[in-house]
C-alpha cells in the first residue's frame, strides 16, 4: 500500500491575501479521498522530527532561533511566513513527513507527503515560505542509517533549489539537479550538481524533451539508490509566480517521466509536494492531484 504523509499540522491561520495558498494541502487531501484515488488507510501522520535530525542538517544558531521564535524581522521577512509555534510544528511536522516517505519509499517503492518541498532553506537561514529543508533532513537520515548510498534530488519546481544546493555542496553521496525558470526568484542562485535554466515561457514539448533527454543520462551516470522528487507545479502556465507556460497535461506527463523511471529502474522514490501559485485554487489542486493519480497508475 502506497503511504502518504497529510496532518492538520501543514496548516497555518494566514490571512487570506496571503500569496502561499496555505489551503491546497486539505484540499489535496479531500480530493484525493472524495475521487477514491486514495482512502484514509493510506494516509497517515508522520509526527514531529527530532531536534538531532533538524541539526544533522542546520546549524545550532539558526536551529535555536527557530524553537525560541528569536529570528529577527529581516529573517523573518525573507521567509514570508508569520514566526510562531504553529509555524515551527508545521516546519517539523513537513520535514518529518517526507522522512517517513523516505522510509516507506525504502519498503514499497514509493511514498508521498501532501506538504514538503521546502528547497530554500539553507544550513543557516530560510527563505521562500521555507524554514526547514525537508528533503535535506530527509536525505541525512537515511544517510546516516546506512539505508542509502547514492541520492539523486530531482528538483522539477520552477524556482531552483538553492538551499538544497547550498546544503550538498561539499557531499558526494547527493546529487542535486534543478531544472527551474532561469529568470525567476532566486535572483541569485547557487550551484548544484546539475542545473538547467530554462527560458521563461518555455512549452510543454521542449521541456519534456529537456528533461527526457537529462534524466535518464543522469540516473545511468550517478546510479542513485535512492530519489527524492521535488514535483512543484508552479512551473504551469496559470502560475502568478512560475514564468513557465506548461499546461496540466503537460505538468501530469512530467510526473510519468520520472516515477515511470523510478518505477522501471526499481529505485525508490519519495516525493514532496514544493509550490503552486496558480490564480484559481482548483487549478493548484488538480495539478498536484494529477501528481498522486500518476503514483498510484505506476506502483499502484
Amino acid at each position: 500500500m502506497i503511504k502518504i504523509a497529510y496532518s492538520d499540522r501543514y496548516l497555518l491561520d494566514l490571512p487570506k491575501d496571503h500569496k502561499f495558498p496555505i489551503q491546497k494541502y486539505a484540499l489535496i487531501k479531500d480530493q484525493l479521498l472524495y475521487e477514491g484515488t486514495i482512502t484514509e488507510e493510506n494516509l497517515y501522520d508522520a509526527g514531529l522530527c527530532t531536534e538531532e535530525q533538524v541539526l544533522a542538517v542546520h546549524t545550532n544558531e539558526y536551529w535555536h532561533k527557530i524553537k525560541t521564535l528569536t529570528l529577527d524581522t529581516h529573517e523573518v521577512r525573507r521567509i514570508g511566513l508569520p514566526l510562531n509555534q504553529r509555524l515551527v510544528d508545521r516546519s517539523l511536522s513537513s520535514s518529518c513527513g517526507t522522512l517517513k516517505a523516505a522510509l516507506y519509499a525504502l519498503a514499497d517503492g514509493i511514498s508521498l507527503n501532501i506538504a514538503g518541498g521546502t528547497h530554500h532553506a539553507f544550513t543557516d537561514k530560510g527563505e521562500g515560505f521555507c524554514v526547514l529543508n525537508d528533503i535535506a533532513i530527509a536525505s541525512c537520515h537515511i544517510l546516516q542509517n546506512k539505508l542509502a548510498h547514492k541520492i539523486l534530488v530531482v528538483d522539477l519546481d520552477v524556482h531552483q533549489g538553492n538551499g538544497t544546493a547550498q546544503v550538498f555542496r561539499n557531499n558526494s553521496q547527493v546529487f542535486t539537479f534543478s531544472m527551474h525558470g532561469a529568470d525567476n526568484y532566486p535572483l541569485k542562485k547557487e550551484i548544484s550538481d546539475l542545473d538547467i535554466p530554462l527560458k521563461s515561457y518555455m512549452d510543454d514539448s521542449t521541456y519534456l524533451q529537456l528533461l527526457k533527454q537529462t534524466l535518464p543520462k543522469l540516473i545511468e551516470e550517478q546510479k542513485p539508490d535512492f530519489i527524492f522528487y521535488q514535483s512543484g507545479v508552479d512551473v504551469l502556465v496559470t502560475d502568478k509566480l512560475g514564468k513557465l507556460s506548461l499546461t496540466r497535461q503537460g505538468c501530469r506527463t512530467r510526473d510519468e517521466i520520472v516515477l515511470s523511471l523510478c518505477a522501471d529502474k526499481q529505485i525508490p522514490v519519495a516525493v514532496a509536494m514544493g509550490g503552486g501559485y496558480s490564480e484559481r485554487m482548483a487549478d493548484i489542486v488538480e495539478a498536484h492531484c494529477n501528481t498522486f493519480r500518476v503514483a498510484f497508475n505506476i506502483f499502484g
